[in-house]
């Protein structure tokens, strides 16, 4: 017996109603993958060539790290599963995750303060880009990567007080 062309309907309609919580594991699972090329260049170091650095008072301690950028990797997946039909804010959002890679290899990895602070700042001015395509059709998710600005600011100045406690 053929299908009728409502059960053509609804089988389309369970199958792309799926589809927006796979791509969003999808992104988490890429937001977990930087975080974990991030984590390999940056916990052999610290104990050793980062305790060794001068630090600005306000440095915050190391075990806050890990949290804050779980909760900002999340709210990337989310704000770009839900803006994924919008390509330029879709492009930024894989650069920012490429520039953020970059970070933790420069910084930790290479031992570069300077070069991980010209990082930073591109990482930075990217995201005010991708939080001005999300607003016009995506605020809420827009909203959502507020924390992520006033964090990657903070790191900003945390960078640049680091590399210039250690010239």
């Amino acid at each position: 017996m053929e299908p009728s062309l409502e059960d053509l309907a609804r089988e389309r309609r369970d199958r792309t109603s799926t589809r927006p919580v796979w791509r969003l594991c999808g992104l988490l699972f890429l937001c977990l993958a930087v975080a974990a090329v991030g984590s390999a260049a940056t916990l052999p170091e610290i104990k050793g060539w980062y305790a060794g650095l001068i630090k600005p008072p306000f440095n915050p301690p190391n075990w806050a790290f890990g949290p804050v950028w779980s909760t900002l990797y999340v709210l990337m997946a989310w704000a770009a599963s839900e803006a994924w039909a919008d390509r330029p804010a879709r492009r930024t959002f894989f650069i920012i995750l490429l520039v953020n890679a970059l970070w933790s290899l420069f910084f930790f990895g290479l031992h570069q303060p300077g070069l991980a602070l010209i990082d930073i700042f591109a990482y930075l001015t990217l995201l005010v880009l991708w939080i001005r395509q999300l607003w016009p059709q995506h605020r809420s998710y827009a909203l959502l990567q507020i924390p992520h600005l006033l964090w990657v600011s903070f790191a900003t100045v945390l960078n640049a007080s680091i590399w210039w406690l250690n010239q």
